[in-house]
């Protein structure tokens, strides 16, 4: 049983902002797009019918819920046992999923001011804040006021709000009425904990860890709680099977899960449209001998490469920053055969980089390509126009942005997964990329370009397991230990604004600070805080910014963009990022504009800079990884500065704490429909 990842506080979780003028912004133009995909992929979803083949000859508590699950869409209520038979002890703990940071969602159009009226009306009389109205008002619709008088736990769907908060709101509505037995509060809780659960990673929670979790709320019938979560829709059941049963007598093993409709439906459609790549052959663009052309003229992994995309419609590539070199080949050979070829990078910088690399203008952004913003467009039947599509930075696809992608490549179509397996994951739910590798349903070419230098050495050490001492003659890599949060702000700063420019010649704006969470003495807003004050001092004028102060915007959950504020007017900030211009209406600057001197390692993935200077303070330990101190150190290109105050702590979390595990469904659902699942 896995349990629920804690993620760092809070890893980008803001919504997209306008563009300017009358020009619809990318992020609007990528949640429109969500939102007609989704549509056709729940029309496709409900097209489906006929009975569950893989609950054939399930028996006991498989078939108790699979009964359940009938029962579900039937529109009746799941029978009892399902939950009532006992259940094995979990392996690991389950502890409370973390929520994410606070998330206005942004709609198609903002709520009708009388529908916030009513509902800051209702908030009100319950003690809550009238800042939620507009929120909830998003979050429940039209309905909303009336929604909360009927059930006041619904204010946990709303992005932010916590149970206690809640039941506090609960109690002055309903007053003796409303208790920690009331139904309406376990269903509740039940989906706000899977919706903890997603934003930590994971696409579906065993029922142990589930109730388990609920219990902690204060549920007094956890069991009780999820089942009515189940018979009302608003939470889906799972069983997946759990290796053979041993004799014709014995009961199959199984698990079951349980997991939001949106989660589920992208990680099904994700499973359809792989294995539809999978299984049908790329079109026959060009010659086979065209293809061995090219590979011969390639070298080592890259000839690899190319060969295996010239027959598969779906590849995986692992490797490095210098790695990048062997996608380009591949996209470049594609290029001289006239194939339709494009790459997607996970952010604009990454895409200028590798940009670099490619003939012609064939990179963009995976936002970008999605919502039309950018890349080739779409043909006559709603499908990227593209023969091969290169998707960098593969490990920071979650599952509804991967369904997206595979749902919109057209059939006969290659699609290559590229990215370093070693960084973080994604800020969404799903472990896509690692899930991929684990199931060997394609090719796999590792990369046999290693990263090179110190830093290369050092992070691919770091890789697999080992905090390597390196030598560094040109100062590469430089260790700074310090006592205390103070001293570690004060040689941080002294590094970015005198130290690294004056030994290395890379400027202050070149270098990118790397700490492991917004909070405390040394999260990122102290080190920009003070690095603020040193760099670019000013008055803050508008909204605590100005010109010339590096920010991190994040258009929509899950992304960031480093940009530079070049002014400010009426229509909002103005910022710079990665080249372009952005206006950030000024009633959006608090949720979606941080300072970007320093970054936590999720908002910098995708991402290098010249210089990088990593803050490890004392209080960091808990948030130290493998994968979190690999993603941070692996983001310079010339120089590393860590500014070090864990003493023996690094060498173990490189040594002994891996990623923490995600419980998902994407194996268990592609398996049964590769070559040779039915013999």
């Amino acid at each position: 049983m896995s349990t629920p990842e804690t993620p760092e506080e809070p890893r980008s979780a803001d919504d997209g902002t306008p563009a300017e003028g009358a020009q619809v912004s990318e992020a609007e133009a990528e949640l429109a797009a969500q939102r007609l995909e989704r549509e056709r992929i729940e029309r496709r979803k409900a097209e489906r019918q006929g009975p569950i083949e893989a609950g054939a000859k399930l028996s006991g508590t498989a078939a108790d819920l699979l009964a359940a699950v009938r029962a579900v869409e039937s529109g009746e209520k799941p029978p009892a046992t399902v939950f009532e038979e006992a259940r094995p002890a979990p392996r690991r703990p389950a502890p409370e999923p973390v929520r994410r940071a606070p998330v206005v969602p942004e709609g198609p159009a903002a709520p009708a001011e009388g529908t916030v009226g009513e509902v800051r009306e209702v908030l009100t009389r319950g003690g809550a804040p009238a800042a939620l109205a507009a929120p909830a008002a998003a979050a429940l619709g039209e309905d909303a006021a009336d929604l909360l008088r009927e059930d006041p736990w619904q204010l946990l769907r709303v992005p932010g709000v916590r149970p206690e908060q809640a039941d506090g709101f609960a109690r002055a509505l309903l007053g003796g009425e409303a208790g920690p037995d009331d139904e309406r509060r376990g269903r509740a809780l039940t989906v706000w904990l899977l919706e903890q659960a997603a934003a930590a990673g994971h696409t579906v929670l065993e029922t142990a860890a589930l109730t388990e979790a609920l219990g902690r709320q204060g549920v007094p019938g956890p069991e009780d709680a999820v089942r009515n979560a189940i018979a009302e829709g608003d939470v889906l059941v799972f069983q997946d099977a759990v290796g053979e049963a041993v004799g014709e007598d014995e009961e199959q093993p199984v698990r079951v899960l349980v997991g939001l409709e949106r989660c589920a439906l992208a990680e099904e459609s994700l499973a359809d449209g792989l294995a539809r790549l999978i299984n049908s052959a790329p079109k026959q663009d060009r010659a086979a001998e065209e293809w061995e052309r090219a590979a011969s003229a390639a070298e080592g992994s890259a000839a690899d490469l190319i060969r295996a995309a010239s027959g598969h419609g779906l590849v995986l590539h692992t490797g490095g920053e210098a790695a990048l070199a062997e996608p380009a080949a591949l996209l470049n050979a594609a290029h001289g055969m006239g194939l339709r070829a494009w790459a997607a990078t996970h952010s604009p910088v990454g895409r200028e980089r590798f940009a670099s690399r490619v003939d012609g203008p064939a990179v963009a952004t995976v936002a970008g390509l999605l919502s039309g913003a950018e890349g080739p467009g779409r043909d006559p039947e709603g499908a990227l126009a593209v023969d091969l599509l290169v998707v960098l930075d593969a490990p920071q696809l979650d599952v509804e942005t991967a369904a997206l992608l595979s749902e919109s490549l057209p059939d006969g179509a290659r699609l290559v997964l590229s990215g370093d397996p070693a960084v973080l994951w994604s800020v969404g739910p799903g472990r896509v990329f690692a899930d991929l590798l684990a199931a060997r349903a394609c090719p796999q070419i590792a990369s046999r370009r290693p990263d090179p230098g110190p830093l290369g050495e050092l992070v691919s050490g770091i890789g697999v397991g080992e905090l390597l001492q390196v030598e560094a003659p040109e100062k590469e890599v430089v260790i700074v230990p310090v006592r205390d949060a103070g001293e570690a702000v004060h040689r941080t700063v002294q590094l970015v604004a005198d130290s690294v420019p004056r030994a290395l010649g890379v400027p202050a704006e070149e270098t990118q600070v790397i700490t492991p969470g917004h909070g405390g003495a040394v999260g990122t807003r102290a080190l920009n805080a003070a690095l603020k004050e040193r760099l670019n001092p000013g008055p803050g004028r508008f909204a605590g910014f100005d010109p010339g102060d590096r920010v991190a915007w994040s258009p929509a959950p899950g992304r960031t963009l480093p940009g530079r504020v070049v002014g400010a007017d009426g229509q909002g900030l103005r910022l710079d990022c990665a080249g372009e211009t952005v206006v950030v209406p000024r009633d959006r600057v608090e949720q979606t504009v941080r300072h970007g001197w320093a970054l936590t390692a999720h908002q910098a993935v995708g991402a290098r800079w010249p210089a990088a200077v990593v803050v490890l303070p004392g209080d960091a330990v808990p948030a130290l990884s493998r994968p979190w101190i690999y993603t941070a150190f692996s983001r310079a290109d010339r120089h590393l500065s860590v500014v070090h105050g864990v003493d023996q702590a690094l060498q173990r979390a490189v040594a002994e704490v891996p990623a923490k595990p995600r419980t998902t469904r994407l194996p268990v659902l592609l398996a049964p429909q590769l070559p040779g699942a039915a013999e």
